[in-house]
């Protein structure tokens, strides 16, 4: 039986629900995230690729000057309302009713080669539950890889951990301490320091049963609950894997408690009073 499912059903409702109990999708591209990966590619070719491919663009620029090229980027995909649309249409690609939704946008993710050397990366390595971060419990994750990936460049689920238990640390997390003093934590995009400074959720315990690796190709579409324990690998492929991802919740799931279980999270606030509705977007855009 494979770890993922590979075909949605005609019932959206009954699939929230498999997500919410565990269940892992893995997609094959559509024409939407097909033309969003394409533009994304194109924009971190554009910043990055001036010396060269920019999945090698760590090794030509000096640090600083690839964090500040990354941050660019990482603002312009969060903010920009082109690609907010975009997620719109992704998210109607599966047949899901944005109307019905709220998301929070585009995530550029970078992962170096040997990024796990860097003290300031090591947050990004850390194992964890996206619910750990605020999030509400049924929210979804969207992974879109903007390349073919391997598992050692990606990153790993604990399947049988999503109804046990896990040694974590999700007390020390708030969603309105986090964003007091603005987003640039939240994205990414300017402090540097944030990643030597700041805590993160993590696992304090090593991962018990099955490990499910993540390989697809450029434009396939991963959906998984928030719920889900995953770690990112250490990548020592000799490139930098770039992908983005979004987050959906649900609205009326939300509201009536449709959700994954919540077994450890303890992190406080709630970061959907920041997402965007997707009825609110359609609205302005008619």
């Amino acid at each position: 039986m494979s770890d993922f499912q590979r075909t949605l059903g005609d019932s959206n409702p009954a699939v929230r629900e498999a997500l919410y109990r565990g269940d892992l999708y893995l997609l094959p591209a559509t024409p939407a995230s097909h033309a969003l990966v394409q533009e994304i590619s194109a924009a971190v070719d554009a910043e990055l690729g001036t010396s060269g491919p920019a999945r090698l663009a760590q090794f030509h620029l000096t640090e600083n000057e690839y964090f500040e090229a990354i941050g660019r980027l990482r603002k312009r995909f969060y903010t920009e309302r082109r690609f907010q649309d975009q997620v719109v249409e992704i998210i109607a690609s599966l047949g899901f009713r944005p109307e019905e939704h709220a998301f929070d946008p585009i995530r550029l993710r970078a992962v170096a080669h040997d990024g796990h050397l860097n003290p300031a990366a090591a947050p990004l390595y850390y194992g964890h539950r996206d619910t750990w971060y605020s999030n509400p419990q049924n929210m979804i994750t969207w992974w879109i890889p903007l390349h073919d990936v391997i598992p050692d460049e990606t990153f790993e689920f604990y399947p049988d951990e999503f109804e046990q238990v896990a040694l974590n640390d999700s007390e020390c997390f708030d969603f309105d301490t986090w964003v007091q003093d603005g987003q640039s934590r939240r994205i990414g995009w300017q402090d540097s320091q944030t990643g030597r400074t700041a805590r993160y959720p993590q696992l304090l315990s090593t991962p018990a049963g099955r490990v499910i690796p993540v390989a697809c190709s450029a434009g396939d579409i991963l959906l998984f609950s928030g719920q889900h324990l995953h770690q990112t690998r250490l990548n020592q492929t000799g490139k930098t894997r770039f992908s983005i991802d979004f987050r959906t919740v649900h609205l009326d799931d939300h509201a009536h408690g449709r959700t994954a279980p919540n077994v450890d999270n303890r992190s406080t606030g709630s970061s959907l009073r920041q997402m965007i509705r997707g009825a609110d977007l359609l609205a302005s855009g008619q």
